[in-house]
């Protein structure tokens, strides 16, 4: 039985609230004290949860200092996309996608933004991760294209569409961080997919 969508949004709500908490605490304790005097353990007792769910929203400690979680489309999301839809217009069809990429990814914020690049200048050995994780998680969009390419071809190659994607997802996640956090971080993909249709035609 599908939960109502009421319950879909507070589940997302309280997934988010997590994610941040985790990741708040994982750069706090860093921070303080380096990332190698820093384990699982004390990043999930200070974010108040068990090792074990500390997992299931991050694959390592490395990931959860960048705030870099899992991405996970749904089984509706990915195939109604890779057959030409939902709606056959490929700009909608990419902005619901972007809003699903985010759902999924519940990114880090403005002030953990910032903290990353604090981390990243004293901890130079994790841009490796942060790549690494993205050029995983790239594939499996470009894989999407790929499959929605034999349906109904696409302007571009799916690897550069792929790219779009990931660039409107961290441009709302900006846009949000900007406005203090206000409402749905999806609500601001129109605009900034506007924006950067803007910068390609002007």
């Amino acid at each position: 039985m599908t939960p109502p969508a009421g319950d879909l949004g507070l589940r997302e709500r309280k997934k988010r609230a997590r994610t941040d908490a985790i990741v708040d605490a994982a750069q706090r304790l860093v921070l303080e004290r380096g990332l190698d005097a820093v384990t699982v353990e004390e990043i999930a007792e200070a974010a108040q949860i068990s090792p074990r769910t500390f997992f299931n929203y991050f694959e390592s400690k490395d990931d959860a200092v960048l705030g870099q979680g899992s991405l996970e489309l749904s089984a509706e999301v990915r195939e109604a996309f890779a057959a030409g839809g939902p709606t056959g217009l490929l700009k909608t069809d990419v902005e619901l996608l972007v809003r699903s990429t985010l759902e999924a990814l519940s990114g880090p914020g403005h002030d953990q933004g910032e903290r990353v690049l604090e981390i990243l200048q004293a901890h130079p050995g994790l841009l490796g991760r942060h790549f690494a994780w993205f050029e995983r998680h790239k594939s499996q969009v470009v894989a999407l294209f790929e499959r929605r390419h034999e349906a109904a071809p696409l302007p571009a190659d799916p690897e550069m569409c792929a790219m779009v994607v990931f660039v409107l997802a961290r441009a709302a996640m900006d846009e949000w961080g900007r406005g203090d956090r206000h409402g749905d971080v999806g609500d601001h993909v129109p605009h900034v997919a506007e924006q950067l249709a803007a910068i390609l035609t002007a």
